[in-house]
Order: C-alpha cells, then structure tokens, then sequence
C-alpha cells in the first residue's frame, strides 16, 4: 500500500499536486481542509466546532482530526493506498497516524513535502482567496497567523519523518508540471 504525506505550508500547492498524483497512482485523498470545510458546510457538530478554530487561524485538536481521519481510511478498505494532505500537522499526529495505519497492517511509505518562500505564499493565499471566495485566504492578518502556526506548531513533523528516513523536501516554486515530476521521481524510487 502506497501512503504518502504531502506537506507544506498554506498555499504550496498541495491541492494542485495531490490531484495529479491521486490520478496517477489511483490514492484515496485525505484532505483534512476539504473534510472540515464538508462538514462545516454540512452543519455538523464537528462542523461547527472545526470552523470555530480555523476561523481564528488555529488547529483544530488531535482527537477531533484523529477520529475524523480514521472514519474516512475505514470507509475506503480496498485503497491502493492514501495521500494524507494537510496531516498530519503535529508530531502527536504523526505518532497517531503511525497507530492507526499500523492497525491496518500499513504505514507512511513517505513525507513529500513542498517548500515555498513565506512572501510567495502570501501572494498565492491572496489570489487564491479572491479565485475562491474563501474568507481565511482573504485576511493578510489570518493568512500571517496560518503562517505562524505553521512555522512553531507543524514544522517538528519535517523531524518525525526525517528520522525514520522518509522525508524528502520539493522545491514548490516552477511550473506545475515540473514539481509533479520530482514528486514522481521519489515516488518511483521507493
């Protein structure tokens, strides 16, 4: 089973890239931004809760995300694999991740991870927030503190996978195609 963890912070393109690798290696995409925003459409309890905290540019806590995720790989059981994008997002994730494809006699087979200069990201959230409508990619203030939370509270993850060997660091910043083909590249190779 093919399991990746596509990483970086908002607005490195991980949703372009996730897209052209689901299609290519046939993954199941786990978005935790796209399951939140469902169910933040939906109404639902966690719905609610969810927005409360990505509102205020924050994450929304493990056992919510955890319950969430696990929910989601249960209701795909023939998966040739999964890509994990936006998870997790604290080591505490990534031990939980490890637990829970471990039950299902899997693991992380890589951490492909996009790295993109903070000014370039700025630029990205704001053109993709007018293009979307979405309200937290509008807020400079917001798209700052996303930043924030990313740098202090997400970037230890790079840690967790790079001493199990399974970290590999993209240049996000070219034409799509040319990203696409590196992310390839490691695939390939595993």
């Amino acid at each position: 089973m093919l399991n990746l963890v596509l990483f970086g912070p908002p607005g490195a393109g991980k949703g372009t890239q996730s897209a052209k690798l689901i299609e290519k290696y046939q993954l199941v995409h786990l978005s935790t931004g796209d399951i939140f925003r469902a169910n933040i459409k939906g109404g639902t309890d966690l719905g609610v809760l969810a927005k409360s905290y990505i509102d205020a540019g924050k994450l929304v806590p493990d056992e919510v995300t955890i319950g969430m995720l696990a929910q989601e790989v249960n209701q795909s059981p023939n998966a040739k694999g999964f890509i994990f994008d936006g998870f997790p997002r604290t080591s505490a994730q990534a031990e939980a991740l490890d637990v829970l494809l471990a039950e299902k006699g899997t693991g992380i087979a890589m951490m492909l991870a996009l790295e993109v200069e903070e000014e370039e990201l700025k630029k990205r959230l704001l053109i993709r927030g007018k293009d979307s409508g979405r309200a937290d990619d509008q807020d400079p203030a917001i798209i700052q503190n996303r930043i924030n939370v990313y740098n202090a509270e997400t970037m230890p993850v790079k840690l967790f996978y790079e001493v199990q060997g399974k970290y590999y660091g993209i240049n996000g910043i070219g034409e799509i195609e040319s990203i696409f083909e590196a992310l390839c590249s490691h695939i390939d190779k595993a």
